[in-house]
């Protein structure tokens, strides 16, 4: 069983400028005393193609954490431009939020991302270079979120969960996307649902 549950994520400054900060409003439940900080991670996927330019925006550790439900804001800064291709800085990706427990994540968070450019251009010609980032609006898919969980060993006895997962095998991802991968994550053996926010974190 898991200690610590999500109970909600909002997307705030939704939409917003691509240069702004992501802010997600995490409120989560923490079951029993943990020994450990909680570290929280915002990932930000540059390219489809190429996962050396996903880009960690921020990673913090939470703790001491309090039984019961908990609230906070995680706030991270915008992506670095420099290390986006140019061809992938408009269009559809993902940022993921990501949480672990002593180093083992145990949920993953992941949301679809637009990035448009909000003047008029010519379709054939394409959008000018460069780009003027001032002019680029950022759309996080906040109603859809992805939520994978992944069975972790909480104190020092193995947890039931983790043995069921071991003894059924992990799931393939073939025919998957790197982006779709990323979603759900590369663990494999998790378990990801794709619904409204309040419906899969409840």
């Amino acid at each position: 069983m898991a200690l610590v549950n999500v109970v909600n994520m909002a997307v705030l400054d939704n939409p917003a400028s691509f240069l702004s900060p992501f802010s997600f409003e995490i409120t989560f439940e923490c079951l029993q005393p943990l020994s450990d900080d909680l570290e929280w991670k915002v990932l930000y996927v540059g390219s489809a193609e190429d996962t050396s330019h996903d880009q960690v925006l921020d990673e913090i550790l939470v703790g001491p954490i309090p039984v019961g439900i908990n609230k906070f804001v995680l706030q991270a800064d915008a992506p670095d431009i420099s290390q986006i291709p140019e061809g992938d800085i408009l269009g559809v990706t993902v940022v993921l939020v990501t949480c672990s427990y002593r180093e083992k994540e145990f949920v993953r968070v992941g949301y679809y991302v637009n990035n448009e450019y909000t003047e008029e251009y010519d379709e054939e010609a394409g959008p000018p270079k460069p780009l003027d980032m001032n002019k680029v609006r950022r759309s996080v898919l906040a109603e859809k979120p992805r939520v994978t969980r992944f069975p972790i060993q909480w104190g020092d006895t193995k947890d039931e969960e983790i043995e069921n997962v071991q003894q059924n095998g992990q799931g393939g991802m073939a025919g998957q996307s790197l982006e779709e991968a990323k979603m759900a994550g590369a663990h494999g053996g998790g378990e990801t649902d794709s619904m409204m926010v309040d419906a899969v974190m409840e």
